[in-house]
């Protein structure tokens, strides 16, 4: 049985109070668990691992990592991972680049692409949820970056059903802050590779960091108060 310790252990406790809130899990669920490889999506691979063998719910998990064609050897570095902790999983491979450059391709092209593989390997695997690794940090910068650039106030679901309630996207760390999850990163033996997104210096969401960075020198609360802002909604007060 696996005994959950440190700072997996108050991860964990924030994602069993996510689940208990949202409803994420249920008895017998099957999950697709994607991995990009991240500290982020590692994180979440294990403690929902951890968490079978003391919950009182059971559930299964298949960890999938979509290879998107880049010349990289992370799949295979991911698959040895997995081997080792014991998880069953899949490589789904998909080229989205046909003929262009890493640089050509887009943030929004390439996360579409992605969540649609996962679509479908949840399908082909008889898998009604796709859990996915964002965090509290996540969920905020999303708030800021709709407000901002799409003008509308909205954040990432917990839980979020689509096709009819064919397919459900549960995002467990919720609740967790992303310096738990390097502090815990920092514990494990992640594997290491070198496959980064070359927009990743220059994307809006990098932005958002930012500025949350800087807010929290003269306000160190203002994570929260981003993130509680969109359940403290005062309807009164709105156009």
């Amino acid at each position: 049985m696996s005994v959950i310790q440190g700072q997996e252990y108050y991860i964990s406790k924030r994602v069993g109070k996510a689940i208990m809130d949202y409803g994420l899990l249920a008895d017998g669920d099957k999950i697709v668990v994607a991995v990009s490889g991240g500290k982020d999506s590692l994180t979440l691979l294990k403690v929902l691992e951890d968490r079978r063998s003391f919950v009182p719910i059971k559930y299964e998990i298949l960890a999938v990592h979509v290879d998107m064609g880049y010349p990289c050897q992370h799949p295979k570095i991911l698959a040895r991972y997995f081997q080792n902790l014991g998880v069953k999983y899949h490589i789904e491979k998909i080229d989205i680049l046909k003929g262009k450059s890493r640089k050509d391709i887009s943030c929004f092209w390439c996360s579409w692409n992605r969540r649609k593989a996962l679509f479908k390997v949840a399908d082909r695997f008889g898998c009604t949820k796709v859990a996915l690794g964002h965090h509290k940090d996540d969920i905020i910068e999303t708030i800021l970056l709709n407000m901002f650039f799409q003008g509308e106030i909205s954040a990432m679901c917990p839980k979020q059903e689509l096709f009819g309630g064919k397919i459900t996207i549960i995002r467990p760390l919720a609740y967790v802050d992303e310096d738990m999850i390097v502090k815990f990163a920092k514990t494990l033996d992640f594997p290491h590779h070198k496959c980064a997104c070359p927009n990743s210096v220059t994307s809006k969401r990098t932005k958002m960091t930012e500025i949350i960075k800087d807010l929290r020198r003269i306000c160190p609360e203002v994570k929260t108060n981003i993130f509680r802002s969109v359940t403290r909604i005062k309807k009164e007060y709105l156009l």
